[in-house]
């Protein structure tokens, strides 16, 4: 049974509100909540009816109230940082902050560098290496389009990729050996699947530094995997070598580390 609305007013204040359960009267309490957005400030025609002053004032004259100054560009939830006012609101009828839960996804990641690269460079000059670093960029970024990665990010001659699944990562990996090696390039890769963390365009977690980790320990040439990416390529025909547990700087426990046998992932 939906509960009826009843209408209120006290002074110029009205009110609607439901009432659930039994009793001689009605009891509303409502705190009072006021907010003011800093980038008001900016807006000549708003500035002479939203000065913080005018927040404040209210807020001093409302028994129970709290007043909250935002930065924004406007009062509305719906319109800018909803999440600041909304989460302020929710504070203020719950009485506790919501938990924000970090946005995961399972994804495998892919990091490669060029073998060699600080000799290289000293070996061919700043502006020849760049324009051979511009080279396997390119090549890099095609396979990356072919095997359906996401480059996330560049650091020197290194590359941070997320796939959807672990065998494409390596077949990526692969071909990108394969490219570069045109180029008189050598890379080295390392893969791993886990949750990780999604931060605006970039990645974070466990599961990101076990990918680096490993791929610290790939010798040149090599795509190094841990054991959870072999287990979840079971049956795809990629071939691997066992090369025994490591220790990964920084990572707790002892990983078992696989190479990927050459010419399997092309």
């Amino acid at each position: 049974m939906r509960a009826e609305t009843t209408y209120a007013r006290s002074g110029d204040l009205h009110i609607a509100y439901q009432v659930t359960g039994d009793g001689p009267l009605d009891l509303v309490f409502v705190p009072g909540f006021a907010s003011h957005l800093e980038y008001e400030w900016e807006e000549p025609p708003r500035v002479r009816i939203t000065k913080a002053a005018q927040a404040r004032y209210m807020a001093e004259r409302i028994p129970e109230a709290k007043c909250v100054e935002l930065l924004g560009d406007d009062h509305v939830p719906w319109i800018g940082d909803a999440d600041a006012i909304l989460t302020e609101i929710e504070e203020l009828l719950t009485g506790s902050r919501p938990t924000i839960e970090p946005d995961r996804v399972l994804a495998t990641v892919l990091f490669t560098d060029i073998v060699g690269s600080t000799k290289r460079a000293a070996d061919l000059g700043d502006r020849r290496w760049r324009d051979l670093l511009d080279r396997h960029h390119v090549q890099v970024r095609r396979e990356l389009v072919r095997f359906r990665g996401r480059e996330v990010k560049t650091a020197g001659d290194g590359f941070l990729a997320t796939f959807d699944g672990p065998a494409r990562a390596i077949h990526c990996a692969g071909a990108i050996g394969a490219a570069v090696r045109q180029l008189g390039l050598e890379i080295r890769a390392g893969l791993h699947t886990g949750e990780v963390e999604l931060i605006g365009d970039d990645v974070g977690g466990i599961a990101v530094h076990i990918g680096a980790r490993v791929a610290a320990e790939a010798g040149p040439g090599e795509i190094l995997v841990s054991s959870t990416v072999k287990d979840l390529v079971a049956g795809s025909g990629i071939r691997f070598d066992d090369r025994n547990t490591h220790a990964l700087r920084g990572i707790p426990g002892e990983w078992r580390l696989f190479a990927v046998e050459r010419g399997s992932a092309l």
